[in-house]
């Protein structure tokens, strides 16, 4: 598949040539060329240098345009950049040119057979004709790879825009799915025959996650504030659905107001902790939340359950699409003996999805 996607390139490229070199062929003096050998030897030679000179020019462009992209993942191919990829590309076209047509001219005059009647006045006509063509062709490539890239840019905006909000419902329908609400309601219906205080007050804070959830369905982003205060809510039913099991601590240095983050990510990353240890009164799961420095990491120790089958750690790539359509910081992961730590941004309020440029 990829030589013929060579074959296919280059073919097309041979035919480029072809025809810009009927061009040419137009604007050449063939008046001193006397018989069909001189014919020959004259448009050989005017052929191979079109053809080595544009390929040469092709493929230092595409080298450019390639490093470039490889060196700044992050910056789209704008104006400045291909202003620069075109001034270098012509630095290393001018000398080479000026060899080519200098030694047909002057050197291998015998061969190439050219006899013009002004030999500098036919080498400055070429030249220039070269530097003319030539840079029509880069200045051409150039508009090419920057049409190409704002397709694939615009093309993968919409992608992590999609992937964000069917993420951001996948959560919302995890949080309300049967299986929560019957862990709940099964909590409730024993605390009524226990402490009817207590089950009072977790019916308060089971209505308060809920209605978190409904207000903010259709919000991919909320104020730290807010996520805390749901937080908090859940946090208080965890620690009476397990007592002593679970030990989970907040330690916020930032202003809550001044942040927001993606909605339920905080619960999601807590509901991940549940998920994958194993926990008891003997060996409690020790939950840290901590804020500072614009980011705010969950940490727990390690209990791992025995998995039926590998993590596919659906719950953390779900954070990451989401934080991807607001910024290039990555949500970071780190595995050590004994616990396990996330690590992600805290968002500016006024933060808005990243640009095209920006998420090329």
């Amino acid at each position: 598949m990829r030589f013929k996607q060579k074959l296919k390139k280059y073919s097309l490229r041979l035919l480029v040539v072809a025809i810009i070199f009927s061009l040419i062929k137009l604007t050449i003096d063939e008046s001193s060329v006397t018989d069909d050998e001189e014919h020959i030897a004259t448009a050989s030679f005017y052929f191979a240098t079109a053809v080595f000179l544009f390929f040469y020019t092709w493929e230092t462009n595409d080298w450019m345009v390639k490093r470039y992209t490889r060196l700044h993942p992050n910056s789209a191919l704008d104006l400045s950049s291909s202003l620069r990829i075109l001034f270098i590309n012509i630095a290393l076209f001018l000398p080479v040119s000026a060899t080519i047509y200098y030694s047909g001219i002057f050197v291998f005059d015998d061969l190439c057979r050219l006899n013009p009647d002004d030999p500098w006045l036919r080498f400055r006509i070429d030249f220039l004709r070269s530097i003319v063509l030539c840079l029509g062709l880069m200045a051409f490539n150039l508009f090419y790879y920057s049409l190409k890239q704002s397709k694939e840019v615009e093309n993968k905006l919409h992608e992590v825009a999609k992937e964000a909000t069917l993420s951001k419902y996948k959560s919302l329908k995890d949080q309300i799915s049967p299986h929560f609400l019957f862990n709940s309601l099964n909590t409730l219906t024993s605390l009524m025959y226990e402490d009817r205080d207590l089950a009072s007050d977790f019916v308060s804070r089971l209505a308060s996650c809920y209605r978190y959830i409904l207000d903010n369905r259709e919000q991919d982003l909320v104020s730290l504030e807010k996520e805390l205060n749901f937080l908090d809510s859940f946090i208080f039913m965890m620690d009476v659905r397990h007592k002593d099991a679970v030990v989970i601590s907040t330690n916020i240095m930032v202003n809550p107001k001044d942040f927001v983050l993606p909605t339920l990510s905080l619960q999601m990353l807590v509901e991940n902790a549940l998920k994958h240890n194993y926990f008891s009164k003997e060996k409690p799961l020790q939950i840290r939340i901590e804020a500072k420095d614009f980011e705010i990491s969950i940490k727990n120790n390690l209990h791992k359950r025995p998995a039926e089958e590998p993590s596919t750690q659906l719950g953390l790539k779900n954070i990451q699409k989401r934080y991807s359509f607001y910024t290039d910081k990555k949500v970071g992961c780190v595995v050590a003996e004994g616990f396990f730590r996330v690590t992600i941004p805290l968002l500016s309020k006024n933060v808005k999805p990243l640009s095209l440029l920006a998420v090329s």
